[in-house]
């Protein structure tokens, strides 16, 4: 039985002797000018095979298939297409019926500008059999017959290559399976496995939010949304049909159907994929980490700035329930002098916990509107939770599907007892937005675009589609939802989702979902904070402390180090969360580590903006900062934050770790350590738990203590100065000069210094440390 929202898992499908299969054989045309093509797929059926005591169902050829009437075709001949757009990017589209490829609009590309070849960098030579092209990096080769496609390095080194039934090296043919498709005897649905070589020592990182090991060579990801209620399982809130190779390439497949993706699991000389999708379609980019994502980004969008509010501190549980108690949090963070920006009210705004109705409780916030703006006064936003669910209690349920506003069912009714709003409804989403909108109208800064990983598989919604393609497509047709009426009303790229799909990036800001209490948790959320940045989300966040149960005291302490060294913060779960509620220890503690984050604000607040303008992470891998060196590729429990600050932090209760230094030479922020690269250590945290390591000839500048960004005094820039260096610079980025980048370069000469600016106002004052 397959669950209600369970993982599909097409794999199956192909050890299936019912089903009918398709080998990928040879190209029956070509034209070089139009770059298409047809592939001949011919028939095969699995045969049993008995031998010494163990069976097996090994493909066989099927000459002639018992079919009626014969107009129905038994080998087709499917149009394949390439495109090309950058001397990195190409494209290729693979049918598997034959009819022609259409150009449907999607919501997951934000720009496209298909070139000739030439035209992009591109040199096209013909040989007999194929074609190659070649660019500044690297070399695409298409074989006509077996039909092939190999990807190469400049040098000719093999990065990938399609795997054919003709190129099995082991004493079964269907292992590896070939790049195939199978015809479903259940609903004569295509289903289709493309299937790629692995080289010996290739790593592969991406494909989301995973909570699993960072290198996903040796691993099956599903690719479907679900709520995995916790960071400790395969589920994910985020799967982003995207990878990047150690070998130099990446693949972005460009659909929202179903995918499993065997990086090596059933067969480890190959990566098999998956698809619901009667079409491959897919980008592939050549290059290191940094240029890939870059190139990944410009076609699915990059992550916009989020404002400069965001970056502060949200302070939050769930839930507070009355204006009282979010008035005292708000008092609180000022008596104990504790820098916030935000203060999040999750589910308990409502009249009833958790009945979304868009109305604040009446009997416990007196005058909510009065409340948001003496919050704002404070320098203290107001962010709200809701959900796109509604049980059939709700107020809003008779009007949502009398309307025709919630995803119906194949068979009639509703799907499941909940109305599921319908963002592929363009009225269900002007209805939605009004709701959003009046919130906004009052003050409030930012919504929670809470759940979204559950939409109906056998839904049948607005646009004409059914859930085979929505599923995984409603995250990112809710999280745009948000943003667009967000951005309208504030002016301000901002929300705060637990679901996403590729093109999700574009409407900032993630979180991690519902993390454990524990030090597992803490682990596994860092990996897919690392996996989400590789799939081009500058953005995210993660409930500092876990989220499920009350925070131990000594792991929210060691939590903090890795919470407040994100691209955002937040306190978020099962009360309580306030320092103050632990006690005087902590809660010292916990200024610490916001001061921390506060001063470092124009150093965060700049490295966010680059990111931004290039599609990469705020929190990186070793290997993203560092590609050459082979260890960094096998690190995932530290990481770069931006590119000048490596943070290790304390994943077990103690004071040290060994700590994996990168080539060069790298300062320790808290004690002034030196450390020579390309070599472990055991270090020792000292007054914060949490090892901050900064590369040598790097300047971080800072600002002076606040209690919210509103209070950042942006006109007086600290710069520290990391090693004993002649020269120095970093990127300054300034929201009081629109957030145009500029760069400071320090010259050092013994007790002299000078410092010098490129598109920096003037106004501002720098002096170094």
């Amino acid at each position: 039985m397959n669950h209600l929202n369970q993982e599909i898992d097409y794999s199956g499908e192909f050890i299936n002797t019912e089903n009918s299969y398709y080998m990928a054989s040879n190209v029956t045309d070509f034209s070089a000018e139009n770059l298409t093509g047809n592939i001949k797929w011919e028939s095969y059926r699995r045969k049993k095979r008995f031998s010494f005591n163990q069976v097996e169902f090994p493909f066989a050829r099927e000459e002639k298939q018992w079919i009626f009437p014969k107009a129905y075709v038994t080998e087709p001949e499917a149009s394949f297409k390439i495109e090309f757009y950058t001397p990195y990017t190409f494209r290729v589209r693979i049918s598997t019926r034959e009819n022609e490829l259409k150009n449907k609009k999607s919501l997951m590309i934000e720009k496209l500008n298909a070139k000739q070849p030439e035209e992009c960098g591109w040199e096209v030579k013909s040989f007999e059999g194929g074609v190659q092209y070649e660019s500044v990096a690297g070399k695409l080769i298409i074989n006509f017959n077996p039909w092939r496609i190999t990807l190469q390095d400049r040098e000719g080194k093999v990065l990938t290559s399609t795997q054919n039934i003709v190129d099995t090296t082991s004493l079964k043919n269907d292992t590896p399976i070939p790049f195939s498709f199978i015809n479903s005897a259940g609903n004569r649905r295509n289903i289709l496995a493309a299937s790629f070589t692995l080289s010996p020592g290739e790593n592969i990182y991406g494909t989301g939010e995973s909570f699993t090991r960072l290198n996903k060579r040796g691993q099956t990801v599903n690719l479907f949304t679900k709520d995995a209620m916790g960071a400790l399982s395969k589920g994910m809130y985020k799967p982003v049909p995207f990878f990047m190779s150690s070998n130099g390439y990446g693949m972005f497949v460009h659909t929202s159907a179903p995918l499993t993706f065997d990086f090596g699991d059933t067969y480890d000389s190959n990566n098999v994929i998956y698809s619901g999708d009667e079409e491959f379609d897919f980008f592939m980019f050549i290059g290191e980490p940094k240029k890939i994502l870059n190139e990944y980004t410009e076609i699915t969008g990059k992550s916009p700035m989020p404002p400069l509010w965001s970056f502060g501190n949200w302070m939050s549980r769930i839930s507070y329930f009355s204006e009282e108690e979010v008035r005292d949090v708000a008092a609180k963070l000022k008596k104990y002098e504790i820098p916030a920006d935000v203060i999040h009210i999750d589910t308990g705004w409502f009249e009833e916990d958790w009945k979304c109705n868009y109305k604040f409780s009446e009997t416990r916030f007196e005058d909510p509107e009065q409340m948001i703006k003496d919050l704002n006064a404070q320098g203290l936003k107001v962010s709200l939770w809701q959900i796109p669910y509604f049980t059939p209690e709700n107020e809003l349920y008779p009007e949502i599907v009398e309307r025709g506003y919630a995803v119906q069912s194949v068979h009639g009714g509703l799907p499941t007892e909940d109305a599921i709003l319908d963002f592929s409804n363009p009225e269900a989403v002007e209805w939605y937005q009004k709701k959003i909108a009046d919130l906004l109208d009052i003050g409030v800064s930012a919504i929670k675009v809470d759940f979204g990983e559950a939409a109906p598989f056998d839904g049948v919604y607005s646009n004409g589609e059914s859930g085979l393609y929505e599923h995984n497509m409603y995250p990112l047709r809710y999280n745009k939802a948000v943003h667009d009426i967000t951005k309208k009303i504030t002016g301000e790229n901002i929300i705060w989702a637990r679901s996403a799909w590729a093109g999700s990036q574009r409407y900032p800001l993630h979180w991690g979902g519902d993390a454990e209490i524990t030090d597992n948790a803490m682990a596994s959320s860092l990996r897919a904070g690392l996996s989400l940045g590789l799939c081009g989300f500058s953005f995210w966040s993660h409930d500092i402390g876990g989220f499920t149960q009350k925070s131990p005291k000594d792991l929210y302490s060691r939590w903090l180090g890795f919470g407040m060294l994100s691209s955002h913060s937040r306190m978020h779960g099962e009360p309580p969360k306030e320092p103050w509620e632990y006690d005087e220890e902590f809660t010292d503690l916990f200024r610490s580590f916001s001061e921390l984050r506060y001063t470092m604000m124009p150093y965060i607040y700049s490295q966010a903006h680059v990111s931004s303008q290039n599609g990469w992470p705020m929190i990186r891998t070793l290997f993203f900062e560092e590609p050459d060196d082979p260890t960094n590729w096998l690190i995932e429990n530290q990481y770069f934050f931006g590119s000048d600050i490596m943070v290790a932090p304390l994943m077990e209760k103690g004071n040290s770790r060994k700590v994996y230094v990168p080539k060069g030479v790298y300062i320790d922020y808290q004690t002034n350590d030196r450390y020579e690269g390309n070599r472990w250590y055991e270090i020792t945290a000292d007054k914060l738990p949490v090892i901050i390591l900064v590369k040598e000839g790097s300047v971080i500048p800072h600002a002076k203590k606040a209690l919210t960004t509103k209070d950042i005094n942006w006109e007086k820039i600290e710069l520290r100065l990391f090693g004993e260096e002649d020269k120095y610079s970093c990127d300054f980025v300034s929201p009081e000069q629109n957030d145009s980048k500029g760069t400071v370069i320090v010259h050092s000469a013994g007790d002299e210094i000078k410092i010098e600016r490129q598109n920096i106002n003037e106004n501002i004052t720098f002096y170094t440390t």
